[in-house]
């Protein structure tokens, strides 16, 4: 077996190279670089320190097609979305994973915290042991061929254990602190980021209340989502939440904070991990967002990957453009992409 380590110049990927190369795998590394800013310096260091080769791919042009054009995009129609889930599955477990012959390997290797297994013929994603850490949330579009093919060397060690291993190693990144921002939005300012890019999400608009009386003005929708409370710049008097965006009126809905939950949900573009459809409505785990803990559902698949999603609990902030991403247990069933939420 030969992998390709997908090194980020974080200390994550750096690690699962460095498990694999301790069972004795041959591994090569390769940086994606997303942007102008990035040259790929401390993957490089890693691979040294570890011994291995490291080419750096450039990625620039597809990440601006297939990542931030989406981004863009999905503002302007008053959604919210998930770069991440579209960076996994487009260009990491995309565009990378069809490259492999190149490097003359069958396996690529990342530093998620995710578990892939095997089980009665199927191969499973599951949740990383660290579950402050799990990504699983971001991974749930991955199907058989690319789960037989993909290996997460660190999804069974906590973050503190990574960190040491690391250290163990003398890795130069052992220490290095963790982003939590959008890779491609400089200093974490996506309203920045998007005036310049999407000018029609800045257009002002209504501000209205759930029963459609106009309460203010907004400065554009692309500076809202759903649940959020600061920056509305209207006093009400008492709380008031975004619990809807009208992108076809150019209008924020706001309202109290119970109106900012949903008991159903719509989703469009399902995937199932198993490639196959369940035949009949089940129970599920269904969590919205990557920081959501979760919500006990009925998951009804429909046809045209669609699904309808009804929570026993009303859940915060459903937000259209999100995923919702069914599990059993650790197991990761699917999920699809929220298009409305009641």
């Amino acid at each position: 077996m030969k992998a390709v380590v997908a090194l980020s110049g974080g200390v994550d990927s750096a690690v699962a190279a460095a498990l694999l190369l301790e069972q004795g795998i041959a591994v090569t590394g390769v940086h994606l670089r997303m942007l102008d800013r990035d040259d790929g310096t401390e993957a490089r260091a890693v691979a040294n320190r570890l011994g291995i080769e490291c080419p750096v791919l450039d990625f620039r042009a597809e990440l601006e097609q297939q990542v931030i054009a989406d981004f863009c995009l999905e503002y302007s129609r008053g959604r919210t979305p998930s770069p991440c889930i579209r960076c996994n599955e487009r260009l990491k477990f995309g565009v990378l994973l069809d490259r492999l012959s190149e490097f003359g390997a069958d396996r690529l290797a990342t530093g998620h915290y995710a578990r892939v297994a095997r089980a009665a013929g199927d191969w499973r994603l599951e949740r990383a042991r660290d579950r402050a850490k799990d990504q699983s949330y971001f991974l749930y579009r991955l199907d058989q061929d690319q789960l037989g093919r993909v290996l997460m060397p660190v999804g069974d060690l906590t973050k503190a254990e990574v960190r040491a291993r690391a250290r163990d190693l003398g890795l130069p990144v052992a220490d290095k602190p963790e982003s939590q921002e959008i890779c491609f939005v400089p200093g974490d300012d996506h309203v920045a980021f998007l005036e310049e890019r999407c000018p029609a999400a800045f257009v002002p608009g209504p501000v209205v209340d759930t029963s459609g009386n106009r309460v203010g003005e907004h400065c554009g929708i692309g500076r809202f989502t759903v649940g959020q409370r600061r920056g509305l710049g209207i006093p009400f008097g008492e709380r008031r939440y975004v619990v809807a965006i009208d992108a076809g009126r150019n209008a924020v809905v706001v309202g109290r904070e119970n109106e900012a939950r949903s008991s159903s949900a719509g989703l469009e573009d399902v995937r199932w991990v198993s490639g196959k459809t369940p035949g009949a409505a089940f129970r599920a785990l269904v969590r919205v967002r990557n920081v959501h803990e979760g919500g006990m559902a009925m998951v009804t698949p429909l046809a045209d990957r669609r699904a309808a999603v009804r929570f026993d609990e009303p859940q915060w902030a459903v937000c259209p453009g999100q995923a919702a991403v069914f599990y059993e247990g650790d197991i990761v069933l699917g999920g699809g992409i929220v298009l409305n939420a009641e």
